[in-house]
């Protein structure tokens, strides 16, 4: 799920290189759209749980986001649907309450959510029953270090610091960042 603080101006075109460096290893990839804007909240997880139930096949899933999309992929894992075998989360939003505190993307928790329901927070739902890793740049500036520490800490996900990398850079499949991210998702 592609990041963008839910905001109607981002969508899962800026995912289209990683999903396309994946096919090229052979990982099937559902680019998945939600809704975004505000007050978006239920309806974008409603989305989620959709788009998951509409998936050809019958194999384990990797649910994956980034930023806000990290946010969606660790609330999904935390109810684990059925098919769901781990999460890859990079630089997620993973304490809204935080985020909202610190007026994260100029205010985007409060414009999609209004008060942060603990019930979408996934440092307050319970540890997803499945393996989570969480990657999230040391030099992020969009989502903070700790958002990550703070959830691999509650919940027991294993964290991959990526030195000296921003926000963007573990999903651009050019760079080192990147490269790892691509090497976490196929398996290595």
């Amino acid at each position: 799920m592609h990041g963008g603080w839910w905001r109607t101006g981002y969508d899962r075109a800026h995912l289209a290189p990683l999903a396309a460096a994946l096919a090229g290893r052979g990982v099937p990839v559902a680019l998945v759209e939600y809704r975004r804007g505000p007050g978006a909240w239920p309806a974008a997880g409603e989305d989620l749980r959709a788009a998951l139930a509409a998936l050809p096949g019958t194999g384990p899933l990797t649910l994956a986001g980034h930023s806000a999309g990290g946010q969606l992929a660790l609330w999904a894992a935390a109810g684990a649907p059925g098919r769901v075998a781990r999460a890859v989360v990079v630089s997620p939003v993973a304490d809204l309450r935080e985020a909202a505190r610190l007026g994260l993307g100029a205010g985007a928790v409060g414009a999609c959510f209004g008060e942060p329901p603990v019930a979408a927070d996934p440092l307050r739902l319970p540890a997803p029953p499945v393996p989570v890793t969480v990657l999230h740049g040391t030099e992020d500036g969009q989502v903070p270090l700790a958002q990550s520490l703070a959830y691999a800490t509650r919940h027991g996900a294993t964290l991959i610091p990526l030195p000296g990398t921003g926000h963007y850079a573990p999903v651009d499949p050019g760079t080192p960042a990147g490269a790892r991210l691509m090497d976490v998702l196929s398996g290595g």
